[in-house]
């Protein structure tokens, strides 16, 4: 298959690209390299990729020229572009722009394809809510802009499937974590602040917060079996993450464990929005996708040390 996955110098983006470049896929990536974070890391990620054969296209999909990319023989689409989480730096019009106005943008260029590309939508648990525990069938209740905008993308999306104008599936994943992981997600800052002597910004009340932390890998697993599964995954939500559950305060002695330091801790005032508890209900996806996350949280940070290191040399 001729496959272009969106965000694709990003965390998950990248890796998922990896994957099904090494399954034999010819990948081709757009990113738009944003200043969300810095953009040079993003900058590394397309540079690996492009070692490995996988070409990154810098590409707004908000005001580039769509025809010059997505032209007749693109099978599959992935789309992971996105405003990400729930940052007091973020306005709601970047929420809006980057996670609806773009979704529906790709959608209307799509429809006037002859030859319409699976669409695999990364949507997110932060749809559900402050507590995330739900069955894909069970009504969302966001309460964050980003969660608002990543269901209005998703529903975009399944409204065109539920009209028979094309095919494709949403897939809302949890607490994901591993190498490449954005340098304001916890795992990232943790080792950072661990390796480099400074201290780690502690939101107040979150030590309790609970967490399905899901290994990269573990996710990409998922989006592969939805995209092998088109026919049995076409229309469908899907949650990816593991069913294990653990609080921040635990994610953070893994850490310290594997380091084998305490992380010096400085107190946040409590960020609005933020998830007291996500658990992965992978019911649907197990049956229907045959999806069997294992990566244990110990090992998926060891790895993720390990490339942290390796970065910094």
């Amino acid at each position: 298959m001729k496959v272009i996955v969106t965000g694709a110098a990003g965390f998950i983006g990248s890796h998922t690209a990896e994957r099904l470049h090494s399954l034999g896929h010819e990948v081709v990536g757009l990113d738009n390299f944003s200043s969300y974070y810095d953009p040079t890391l993003k900058r590394q990620n397309a540079k690996v990729l492009q070692q490995n054969g996988i070409v990154v296209n810098h590409f707004d999909l908000r005001t580039d020229k769509l025809s010059e990319l997505l032209t007749k023989g693109v099978d599959a689409i992935v789309h992971f572009a996105a405003q990400p989480g729930i940052a007091a730096t973020s306005t709601f019009e970047q929420y809006l722009s980057n996670n609806v106005l773009a979704t529906q943008r790709l959608l209307d260029h799509i429809d006037t394809l002859e030859h319409k590309p699976y669409f695999v939508n990364i949507a997110t648990s932060s749809i559900y809510g402050l507590v995330a525990t739900m069955a894909e069938d069970e009504a969302p209740k966001p309460a964050s802009w980003y969660g608002v905008t990543k269901l209005a993308a998703e529903q975009l999306v399944l409204a065109q499937v539920r009209r028979g104008l094309l095919k494709g599936t949403s897939l809302r994943l949890y607490s994901v974590y591993g190498p490449r992981e954005r340098p304001d997600k916890l795992y990232t800052r943790l080792i950072d602040c661990g390796l480099n002597g400074k201290a780690f910004p502690l939101f107040e009340g979150s030590l309790e917060h609970l967490r399905s932390f899901t290994y990269v890998s573990d996710i990409v697993d998922g989006v592969v079996a939805a995209l092998e599964r088109q026919d049995a995954s076409n229309g469908e939500i899907f949650n990816l993450g593991t069913e294990e559950e653990n609080t921040t305060a635990a994610g953070i002695a893994a850490v310290e464990k594997l380091l084998g330091y305490p992380i010096e801790k400085a107190m946040m005032p409590p960020r609005a929005g933020d998830q007291s508890r996500t658990c992965a209900n992978i019911d649907k996806a197990r049956r229907v996708l045959d999806y069997n996350p294992n990566t244990s949280l110990e090992e998926g940070i060891r790895k993720q040390i390990d490339w942290f290191k390796h970065q910094a040399s």
